[in-house]
């Protein structure tokens, strides 16, 4: 499989639908859909939407049909680095190689635009009704939910950020990486399974797969913001130490932080052992995330 034409593929597939769902930029009021469309529109790999997609190919379903809960998951994700950026939280200048929104369209437009795309992102996932069941549609949106909230990446978040400047023990840095991170990672799978119309075998296996995921982009996130490529990256590297913020190299170093990245995506290579080619693209992902240098 050529991968990076795989992921593009499915990228422009998400940006397209996206140029249609989100509100034209003449649309009144303007400055929030201009505010909304510089961050929703400016790159990045897509992973989580794409991870919707992969899923519900996983299942035997077309990939159109998920397309307005791929968009939600890029929306909560997109939200989410807007309001990560702040100076309340990270306090950072760029993100996917531009200035942040706030940067641009000050602190109280970047919060309402972050606030704007979560709202849509729910919108999107009713429009799901349109070709799954109702009921898988109501199960996605209490995933997706859940994933974003106080139990999942906004938890994540606080306890992140209640953990900086401290030494943090094994556990909670798990629970800081596998909500503030994780919690999306295993969405998009969950979602795009169960619009797709999974059984119960294989939205369990999707799950171990997901889980592991999302630890190891985590814990390569890490590594990368110690010894990455700005330039590659599109953001500061060093915002992690800068922050004081809890991180696996910090606690483990680089080497044994890979190794524990390899070992995620073993496990979750594993879990899909028993699916066949279908599953290829999700293969493929889970070592280019490993893999990664951006």
């Amino acid at each position: 499989m050529d991968f990076s034409r795989q992921l593009r593929m499915r990228a422009k597939m998400v940006e397209d639908a996206m140029v249609q769902f989100i509100p034209a930029e003449a649309e009144y009021p303007e400055v929030i859909h201009r505010a909304m469309r510089y961050s929703l529109l400016s790159g990045g790999k897509r992973l989580r939407p794409a991870l919707v997609l992969g899923a519900a190919e996983a299942v035997g379903c077309q990939p159109q049909r998920v397309l307005p809960a791929a968009c939600a998951l890029e929306l909560i994700h997109t939200y989410s680095l807007v309001h990560d950026d702040l100076p309340a939280m990270d306090n950072d200048d760029m993100r996917r190689g531009k200035a942040t929104n706030h940067k641009v369209f000050g602190e109280a437009i970047a919060i309402l635009a972050g606030d704007a795309m979560l709202t849509l992102a729910f919108q999107l996932m009713a429009q799901n009704a349109a070709t799954s069941s109702a009921e898988a549609v109501v199960l996605a949106i209490k995933e997706l939910a859940h994933a974003a909230g106080s139990q999942g990446l906004i938890g994540g978040q606080v306890v992140d950020i209640q953990s900086a400047n401290s030494l943090v023990d094994e556990g909670t840095m798990e629970y800081i990486h596998r909500h503030k991170t994780g919690a999306l990672f295993r969405a998009a799978v969950r979602c795009g399974a169960i619009l797709g119309g999974a059984d119960e075998r294989q939205l369990g296996a999707l799950t171990e797969y997901a889980e592991n995921l999302g630890l190891a982009f985590q814990i390569v996130d890490d590594i990368l913001d110690v010894e990455g490529d700005a330039a590659k990256l599109g953001k500061p590297v060093g915002s992690d130490a800068k922050n004081n913020k809890s991180t696996y190299p910090a606690k483990y170093g680089i080497e044994h932080s890979k190794h524990m990245a390899r070992q995620c995506m073993h496990k979750g290579m594993a879990a899909l052992e028993s699916f066949g080619p279908e599953v290829d693209f999700l293969r493929h992902t889970l070592k280019f995330i490993v893999h990664r240098d951006h």
